[in-house]
């Protein structure tokens, strides 16, 4: 059985506009979308701001009702069996707040435990372990209020994983964090689904994406616009791979044969620090390299890189950018 099922869910949001002929507005959050998620499965949904990505991970954490279509959580309806939902799952919004900056990162983390009703002999061992688990394991006994960004993140993951959740919704952990800070919080994140936690996880880093998740869902203006592994994605931009060669001298019957290629879109060249750069576009990329060797005739060739479509080349041109 998936741990996540989505079948059609739409979410209106209804809006009032003007000051004196006060008019409702219906705004389309999230429009007709579906799909799964497999248990273990680390998914991502990525789109613009306002895209839907939030009101998704809400309805699907039982915080909003879907207008229409239905959802499930682990074989729980998200709107008729939300009680048997919420103990199982668990959710992190980016950003600092729901925690006590003024208790130490054990307090908040007993304050929490107690909230779930988790037995004290259940905390006291789960505690310790988890404060090691997100990299805080020296840092517990200090206040909350002098830890940096990156570590109170952590310490978000630490109490959201204190009764042990089935299911994870991550929505832009890394959102803000430095560069080290973010590089931590994506490890925890992989450690975590090495334990075959099932998680979903929405972010506007597109390598992060592309290092993190198994299959990528994108979403614009509340639909689905694409659903594959992030190999899948990029294979959709296999035109925009580019290869450039450092060349020596190419007279333009070179230039004019290249472009004659069947496997080659574009061809141009640069002067550079007394070198030549020649670049070329080509869907088959790096398979286009020992073809593009045979055609230039024995000219001397130095350096050669294979620039392969990224994700985010994908994702420009998914959601109508200028890839």
């Amino acid at each position: 059985m998936s741990a996540i099922i989505i079948n059609h869910l739409r979410r209106v949001y209804r809006t009032t506009t003007g000051v004196i002929r006060r008019k409702t507005k219906k705004v389309v959050a999230v429009d007709d979308i579906s799909f799964e998620v497999q248990p273990g499965e680390l998914f991502g949904l990525l789109g613009p701001n306002g895209a839907g990505k939030t009101t998704t991970i809400k309805m699907l954490t039982t915080l909003l009702i879907p207008t229409d279509g239905t959802a499930s959580v682990l074989g729980y309806d998200v709107v008729k069996q939300a009680d048997a939902i919420r103990p199982r799952i668990g959710f992190i919004f980016g950003g600092e707040r729901g925690l006590y900056w003024r208790l130490t990162g054990i307090d908040n983390l007993r304050y929490f435990a107690s909230l779930y009703h988790m037995e004290p002999d259940v905390s006291k061992k789960r505690i310790p372990y988890l404060l090691d688990l997100v990299g805080l394991g020296d840092r517990g006994q200090e206040k909350v209020e002098g830890y940096s960004r990156g570590m109170k993140q952590r310490l978000h993951i630490a109490r959201t994983l204190l009764h042990d959740p089935e299911v994870l919704f991550l929505d832009e952990p890394t959102a803000g964090l430095d560069p080290v800070g973010a590089r931590g919080l994506r490890q925890v994140v992989r450690d975590l689904q090495s334990e075959k936690k099932t998680i979903l996880l929405t972010t506007h880093y597109m390598f992060e994406a592309d290092d993190l998740c198994q299959r990528i869902a994108v979403i614009d203006h509340g639909r689905i616009i694409a659903l594959d592994t992030p190999e899948g994605l990029k294979h959709h931009v296999q035109d925009l791979s580019v290869i450039e060669l450092e060349v020596f001298g190419v007279p333009p019957e070179v230039l004019t044969r290249l472009r004659a290629l069947a496997f080659v879109q574009t061809v141009s060249i640069e002067d550079h620090d007394q070198r030549q750069w020649l670049r070329v576009q080509s869907p088959r990329g790096a398979d286009a390299v020992s073809d593009l060797l045979a055609s230039l005739d024995g000219l001397r060739v130095g350096k050669v890189n294979v620039r392969e479509p990224t994700l985010e080349d994908a994702y420009v041109r998914l959601v109508g950018g200028d890839a």
